[in-house]
């Protein structure tokens, strides 16, 4: 029985349970350098509580829209623009014609708007046959241009009292924007493992001519990734609006850097084919919790992205030498 165990825990099955335990060690860790850094903020209880709930609000957004690029990934594509598209939808949902229509108004303006840029990157890279890279590098400069030209340049406040409680709400003690989250992961949770789409999705980024040759539409699978993207966008919109109370063409910068980062960090393969909704949260919190802990220390940002790329780069490595390459070397020596 204990053989049987050991197999499995050594296998390529269970990999995605030792990277996860992992990421839980490195959020430990982060932890208890908080506080040894600064015991006075541990020591208060009271604090702790509050502060893991705001490492939560500002994982929120970010983890909403890693949750569509893992997909996009897992599919074998990528997403540059993803930042510049929560910027647009952002700018448009709060423009003064669409605030007239109320809550329900920004809202489906904000998801409409992300779904069709997530659509048009689609067809460009399925139908239009250029590389993901480039189509969504032309969207990212694109949606930021369009807007800047919807706002003007300025800040557009946002009036809408309901959509600006959301950030401020909470239920049962937990806030709304942890709860959207949580909505977010489970639903593309379930999608991914599941359901046909999901299945789908690891065909085409893995094999694409063995998916082809087993009747999947890869094109248009491809253009429902992207348009998944573009939702999760939208919704991030909302949220970074409600936060902010306004919306702005510079809003998420670099958030496609942090999402892509925060999916490999949880396993996901840059070649397709191989990734998890839960690997992807966990990225996402480990990097909120590094920003917080160089917040509470007063580091400056230069040095946090220096640890942030030093993260990346050993994730990547750690995804070409896996578990059975290593042995195979050590082994031989």
């Amino acid at each position: 029985m204990s053989l049987t165990k050991t197999s499995w825990w050594k296998s390529d099955g269970a990999e995605p349970v030792r990277r996860n335990l992992g990421l839980i060690g490195v959020l430990i860790v982060l932890v208890f350098i908080g506080a040894v850094t600064r015991p006075e903020l541990y020591g208060d209880a009271s604090w702790v509580t509050n502060n893991v709930w705001t490492i939560l609000q500002q994982a929120s957004a970010i983890g909403v829209v890693t949750v569509g690029m893992t997909f996009v990934i897992i599919g074998g594509g990528i997403d540059l623009s993803v930042g510049a598209i929560i910027a647009v939808a952002g700018v448009w949902s709060t423009t003064l014609a669409t605030q007239s229509y109320g809550t329900a108004g920004m809202i489906f303006t904000a998801i409409v708007v992300g779904v069709v840029v997530g659509l048009v990157n689609g067809v460009l890279i399925s139908y239009g046959r250029l590389v993901p890279f480039i189509a969504t590098l032309a969207m990212m400069v694109a949606a930021r241009g369009l807007a800047a030209q919807i706002s003007g340049k300025q800040t557009q406040v946002s009036a809408n009292s309901t959509i600006n409680d959301i950030a401020s709400t909470k239920i049962f003690g937990v806030p709304m924007l942890v709860i959207m989250l949580a909505v977010v992961v489970a639903g593309g949770w379930v999608l991914l493992n599941r359901t046909t789409f999901g299945r789908r999705t690891v065909a085409v980024g893995g094999n694409p001519e063995a998916a082809r040759l087993a009747g999947i539409n890869i094109r248009l699978h491809t253009v429902l990734l992207y348009a998944l993207s573009g939702l999760c966008c939208g919704i991030a919109a909302i949220m970074l609006t409600s936060q902010a109370t306004s919306a702005q063409a510079a809003m998420a910068n670099l958030y496609e850097l942090d999402a892509i980062a925060a999916a490999i960090i949880g396993g996901t393969l840059l070649s397709g084919g191989r990734g998890t909704i839960i690997g992807a949260l966990f990225g996402v919190l480990v990097f909120s919790t590094i920003t917080n802990l160089f917040a509470i220390n007063n580091l400056s940002t230069e040095v946090q992205n220096m640890v942030k790329g030093a993260i990346i780069v050993a994730a990547v490595l750690v995804q070409q030498f896996r578990y059975r390459s290593l042995s195979q070397l050590f082994s031989r020596t």
